[in-house]
């Protein structure tokens, strides 16, 4: 079925009420995006088709997370590429707002605060950018409610309360899923929020709208990144000491990258573990953070470790 394009709330309440109507459906996910879609999002698109009735994409470029007017300017608008790389993979609706339609009193006064979650690593180098990102998720989340546009109180078949409900994030932003998380525990959210792991290149890089922006000798640096994470990988799965400054040499030793952190932390608090980063061997889950610039681009990645 062709994907419909809405552009305001109440098309997108409408449509969705109407979808999950007629596919008598019991579920609906939301793939929340700023679009320059890459195989990365299609994962998102296809695992919310895969567990849902009803999948909703939404394509926004969102100015509160940017501190950089430049950058916000810079961001590549795709929305045709984008539309048809969604409706391969079978999603039903995709909400493409302005910023007016999103933000109708123009900048919100009040916003969601990331707290000290957002504060440290990518809160640290881009101050501002968490708060902006969770409130424009929090506003997405409630845009995304599935039934929202049927009579109150009924559910796709007329029952009482509203159908099952999901949200789908790339594990790639891993402080941002973390943060996100926490806000829907925090707050209630009635959703669930869902985590999709990292979709990599062949040669291990980690797909970003970003790396178009990269020049060939750029991109072929930027390996270094996943290949340290890796090392950090092999040595956990081994219950080896981790040696993360031996990773960190690795990254360093590579000119055109410029590291901003590199470290190994709690997958929940994101707190830094350091008696597992040295001389004791690895034990339990944990989960590795690495930024850096290579040439003028700004990448991060992130890898999961387990012994």
């Amino acid at each position: 079925m062709p994907i419909k394009l809405v552009t305001t709330v109440a098309e997108l309440h409408a449509q969705s009420a109407r979808l999950l109507t007629e596919k008598n459906g019991t579920s609906q996910g939301l793939v929340p995006t700023m679009g320059a879609l890459h195989e990365g999002h299609a994962a998102l698109a296809r695992t919310a088709v895969e567990q849902n009735d009803v999948v909703v994409a939404t394509i926004f470029v969102n100015p509160l997370q940017f501190g950089d007017a430049t950058d916000l300017d810079r961001y590549p608008r795709t929305l045709d590429a984008d539309l048809a790389l969604l409706e391969a993979q079978g999603v039903d609706l995709a909400f493409a707002p302005t910023v007016e339609e999103v933000y109708p009193g123009g900048e919100p006064l009040v916003r969601i605060t990331s707290g000290r979650l957002g504060e440290k690593w990518e809160g640290a180098s881009r101050p501002g950018h968490f708060d902006g990102a969770l409130t424009v998720v929090a506003k997405l989340l409630h845009y995304g409610i599935p039934g929202a546009g049927l009579p109150a109180g009924k559910g796709a078949h007329g029952e009482a309360g509203l159908s099952s409900y999901r949200a789908y994030f790339g594990q790639k932003d891993a402080q941002q899923l973390a943060l996100v998380r926490r806000m829907v525990a925090d707050l209630n959210f009635p959703v669930d929020i869902v985590g999709v792991p990292t979709v990599r290149s062949a040669d291990g890089l980690a797909l970003s709208s970003r790396n178009r922006f990269l020049a060939d000798d750029e991109r072929e640096a930027a390996l270094v990144l996943s290949r340290a994470l890796r090392l950090l990988e092999e040595r956990a799965k081994a219950r080896q000491p981790l040696d993360l400054e031996s990773a960190q040499a690795m990254v360093e030793s590579q000119p055109l990258v410029g590291l901003d952190y590199f470290d190994v932390v709690d997958p929940d608090t994101l707190e830094p573990l350091a008696e597992n980063c040295r001389e004791t061997p690895f034990r339990g889950e944990a989960l590795a953070l690495i930024a850096a610039k290579v040439g003028p681009v700004r990448l991060i990645d992130n890898m999961p470790l387990r012994s």
